[in-house]
């Protein structure tokens, strides 16, 4: 077995374990299906490959209009699933990066939505020659669900997030975190090092 497919096959475990939590703790119903594709997903963006690049520097209403207007089939569907995966992954990992430059996560959601719902019609009528998706429809659950799936997506930010932490760096930017989610599994990881996450009359650290 090559030491790429091996590690393909631990960061799958890796994630599945996480996002199953995950889904759990935000009570969340998913199908089978939706958690391996969401499993899949994480681990793919997490080889340093820059798939989130684009998501993040390019307008997304640009991006949604291109690969609406992509005249190939195939071409088209694999712009709108890319695009839905990159929101999907960049607002649950990255939603303080939007946040700063102005943008609202229902903008983001939408987005997302549109995306994914419109790589389900073109699954439903046909018009995809994609044959890999598996049983169901995927793409409109995720589509449905999007809102909560990036809900999902930033409890496993939070706990690769505190599970990586080392050092006074890497603890204060888990602090930084907590300060703007409130997390639980950050608040945990801090407690964990001796650190209590309170916020003081200033927002300091008590």
């Amino acid at each position: 077995m090559s030491s790429s497919l091996v590690a393909t096959i631990s960061i799958s475990g890796f994630f599945h374990e996480i996002v199953e939590e995950a889904i759990q703790t935000r009570g969340v119903t998913v199908t089978a299906g939706a958690t391996t594709y969401i499993v899949g997903l994480l681990a793919d963006f997490a080889r340093p490959d820059g798939r989130a690049e684009e998501t993040m520097d390019r307008p997304l209403a640009f991006l949604l209009d291109e690969a609406l207007h992509t005249a190939a089939p195939a071409e088209r569907f694999e712009r709108l699933r890319t695009l839905g995966d990159g929101v999907l992954y960049t607002s649950g990992f990255f939603g303080d990066h939007f946040e700063a430059r102005g943008v609202e996560q229902s903008y983001l959601i939408g987005i997302g939505q549109t995306a994914y719902g419109n790589a389900s019609s073109m699954l439903r009528s046909g018009s995809s020659t994609d044959v890999n998706e598996g049983p169901g429809d995927i793409f409109g659950e995720l589509s449905e669900k999007f809102a909560s799936l990036v809900a999902v997506i930033g409890e496993v930010a939070d706990d690769t997030i505190a599970k990586g932490a080392a050092g006074s760096k890497g603890l204060l930017k888990l602090y930084e975190r907590w300060l703007k989610t409130g997390s639980g599994r950050i608040a945990q990881a801090l407690t964990s090092q001796g650190l209590v996450p309170t916020r003081g009359p200033k927002g300091t650290l008590q």
